[in-house]
């Protein structure tokens, strides 16, 4: 069946519970031809013609339990996104108001910013009082909070403050029941196999909407590895990796193929022998999204990933660098997921040595395909000099 928006859920849920094996078919494999009339009588007649003759490739779809997962995710992920909206709304009132409160505090919503907004909406309106309320960790100081809350408080702009503060409150609970069931999900999708048990790992600084459960050690149970220990992967990543594909990739024949569907290897297009363009496919990937965020964050990291994109970086740029990188992840947690193999991080000092031994390797075979040979010199200085035969 073709995939439509999602007027195939019901449908495909159906089939699939009476027994069928269904594909889910992109549309863009069953384009009808130019000149023929389009009904979606002739659209079913042209389905099965391409089917029958083997035209047609189902498109990945994770099993049961991880689509439950998948789908709690992404209404997690959705509520978050409204939540944003009201911040920036409260931002808004606050300015109309001429409250600085965005140049004191880094945060809106942490707990300085929110004592303030409780008692201006409390009605509290001096700025001296208001500027008590403080968090220990704040480090502007009295008299610059008191300037910032120097303003004028009309009734519309309180009005719009108190909804739009209201409303963010109201998704921050909805999103705690949606991580009550993501708890219970994962419990369910718990393997069987006896583990040893989980490395301990300092763990950071608890982000504003950072699920209430320990996501490291759930994901442990699980998947049966630590997929953290991946550099550039973190708890959050990691989550999204697993929702959106499941504990294995075995509908994935080879390497090439898992990086081929997320998009992130080249998509060469060639003409007269000659290569007009290698940009990766377009598309809309959540586990590629979550990938190249990963890599985006190796920029400063001294490990062998982090020495690898900014080595793309001079050579490609940025953009490029953040996909190859990325590519390279991708890569990593196909082996990791199915073979179970475990990550060895390499250091960067390693990672330049390997790099100089196949940089003088790749050297000595162009001399020899230029009848030359290649002499390398020993110590520091480790220059090489090509001498005729």
């Amino acid at each position: 069946m073709e995939s439509t928006g999602i007027y195939w859920i019901p449908l495909y849920e159906l089939l699939e519970a009476s027994g069928f094996q269904v594909l889910l078919v992109d549309p863009g494999y069953t384009h009808q031809l130019r000149g023929r009339p389009k009904t979606d009588r002739r659209d079913c007649q042209w389905i099965y013609r391409l089917h029958s003759v083997g035209l047609l490739a189902a498109a990945f779809r994770p099993d049961g339990p991880t689509c439950v997962l998948r789908n709690y995710l992404r209404q997690r992920a959705n509520l978050i996104r409204y939540a944003g909206q009201h911040i920036q709304q409260m931002q808004k009132a606050l300015e109309q108001m001429n409250l600085k409160l965005t140049e004191i505090l880094s945060d809106l919503t942490g707990v300085t910013g929110q004592r303030i907004i409780q008692a201006i909406l409390r009605g509290t309106r001096s700025p001296q009082v208001l500027a008590k309320h403080r968090e220990r960790n704040c480090k502007a100081s009295e008299e610059a909070r008191a300037q910032a809350l120097t303003g004028s408080y009309r009734d519309e702009h309180l009005l719009a403050l108190r909804l739009a503060y209201e409303a963010w409150q109201f998704y921050l609970k909805q999103v705690t029941k949606v991580d009550e069931q993501m708890a219970l999900q994962r419990a369910r999708m718990k393997c069987d196999r006896a583990l040893p048990p989980l490395k301990e790992k300092k763990r950071r600084r608890r982000r504003g909407h950072a699920p209430g459960f320990d996501v490291r050690r759930a994901l442990y149970y699980v998947v049966g590895l630590d997929l953290t220990e991946l550099e550039g992967i973190d708890e959050l990543t990691a989550l999204t990796i697993i929702s959106e594909l499941g504990t294995e990739v075995s509908q994935f024949a080879t390497v090439k193929k898992f990086c081929s569907w997320l998009g992130l290897c080249p998509n060469l297009k060639k003409s007269g022998g000659r290569v007009k363009s290698s940009r990766t496919r377009p598309g809309v990937n959540r586990v590629a999204m979550a990938l190249r965020l990963g890599a985006n964050s190796l920029h400063a990291s001294q490990g062998a990933l982090g020495a690898f994109r900014r080595r793309m970086k001079s050579r490609l740029g940025a953009p490029a660098a953040v996909t190859a990188t990325a590519h390279k992840l991708a890569r990593l947690v196909y082996w990791a997921l199915k073979h179970g193999m475990t990550y060895v991080r390499q250091t960067q000092e390693e990672y330049e040595v390997q790099m100089h031994v196949r940089q003088v390797q790749a050297l000595k075979r162009k001399a020899r395909q230029l009848g030359l040979e290649v002499v390398e010199k020993s110590g520091a200085a480790r220059s090489v000099e090509s001498v005729p035969e």
